[in-house]
């Protein structure tokens, strides 16, 4: 089933924001805003909560971390122990180099890959914008309803006196 929606082109961030909120004071979800650049207070205007991408970091850092430890614990102490110089073979502060860079690595990585992911920006991945230009000077907001009985004249009239430059229907499942 598609749901209705409406997209609303705007020309400079400040109007964005400025539409974002009064639409969400007056209880119409956001279904997307589309920017070319990162807007400051987009994410606050959302109502969106903070990224968990750094407990994704955190964790894949310290599975990293204790990867490369216990590997070059066993690698120096079980499986090919050399006496080099009278040092034990536990020699903990020579493994930290490569720890920090392992740690470093598997953090980035998974970071990577978990956004990707959570984006859908996989292989093969259609990308559709909701307006022409969105990409390269225009913002866009997409609004999107289930109910029958909301009122598209009125969000179109919100949108309009906050400085939006076309407003137009959209099938929100025929988008994506």
């Amino acid at each position: 089933m598609a749901r209705q929606g409406l997209v609303a082109s705007f020309a400079d961030p400040e109007s964005l924001v400025e539409a974002v909120t009064a639409v969400r004071a007056r209880g119409i979800k956001v279904y997307d805003v589309y920017a070319p650049f990162p807007v400051h207070g987009l994410d606050e205007a959302m109502g969106l909560r903070r990224s968990r991408l750094g407990f994704v970091s955190l964790a894949a850092g310290a599975v990293g971390l204790v990867a490369a430890l216990s590997f070059q614990f066993y690698a120096n102490v079980f499986d090919w122990s050399l006496n080099v110089g009278g040092k034990p073979d536990n020699s903990t502060l020579a493994f930290v180099p490569i720890t920090f860079e392992i740690t470093i690595l598997a953090a980035g990585l998974a970071t990577a890959l978990a956004f990707f992911l959570r984006a859908g920006l996989f292989p093969g991945a259609s990308a559709a914008l909701a307006a022409p230009g969105v990409t390269n000077d225009r913002f866009a907001i997409v609004l999107r309803w289930t109910s029958p009985r909301f009122e598209a004249g009125e969000a179109q009239l919100i949108l309009h006196q906050r400085g939006a430059i076309d407003v137009r229907p959209l099938e929100i499942g025929a988008e994506r």
